[in-house]
């Protein structure tokens, strides 16, 4: 049986304070997080772990699971991506946490290097908007430049330098396991989880 994951988000400090997400596991098997733990058993959760599958994904072990789909509708429609895709990638970054912070320096829901931020005119990454709107743009850059979605994903992931170097997508471990999650994780979105539904 799959442990339960819980997502307590204690507290209102400040959104760089408030990168860092620590994780318990009980007696029971149920997984905890939280961004203010209680004492030393929290372990830093690793926001660089692999991407989720599409069985993991529910409303219990991501509680933001569809808060911003509006903003995700709205990117979308202005960067002429599937909201699905985006969705997915949301997912596969952060696991809908706005304050997401990986151990390379990524940020927000999208996971922006704060250069890549910067060159995107994105000014507070961890602003679930700002977030959502600089990652649909880029990874819209991206296929733009690259033709077809795994390439673009790949680029999203390991940047458009290692794309070429090799000529489609890298040959790292990492690299390959993310892209064909979140191609899962599109496909879930697109035809089985749509955005905008009632989360059951």
């Amino acid at each position: 049986m799959r442990p339960v994951i819980i997502l307590l988000l204690l507290g209102h400090a400040s959104p760089l304070a408030a990168g860092d997400i620590y994780m318990i596991e009980h007696a029971d098997g149920t997984v905890s997080f939280t961004d203010t733990p209680a004492h030393s058993g929290y372990a830093l959760f690793d926001v660089d772990g692999p991407a989720p599958t599409p069985k993991m994904v529910n409303p219990r072990a991501f509680p933001l699971l569809d808060s911003f789909d509006l903003l995700l509708l709205d990117a979308a429609d202005r960067t002429g991506l599937h909201p699905a895709l985006l969705k997915a990638v949301c997912l596969a970054e952060s696991g809908m946490n706005p304050n997401a912070v990986s151990h390379a320096g990524a940020q927000g829901l999208m996971q922006l290097m704060p250069a890549t931020a910067a060159g995107l005119l994105v000014t507070d990454p961890f602003d679930p908007e700002q977030s959502i709107m600089g990652g649909a743009r880029y990874l819209a850059t991206q296929l733009d430049t690259f033709g077809d979605t795994r390439r673009a994903l790949a680029a999203y992931n390991a940047g458009p330098g290692n794309v070429r170097k090799y000529n489609g997508i890298p040959p790292f471990e990492e690299t390959r396991d993310y892209v064909v999650k979140v191609m899962d994780l599109y496909r879930y979105f697109r035809y089985e989880r749509p955005l905008g539904r009632l989360a059951p």
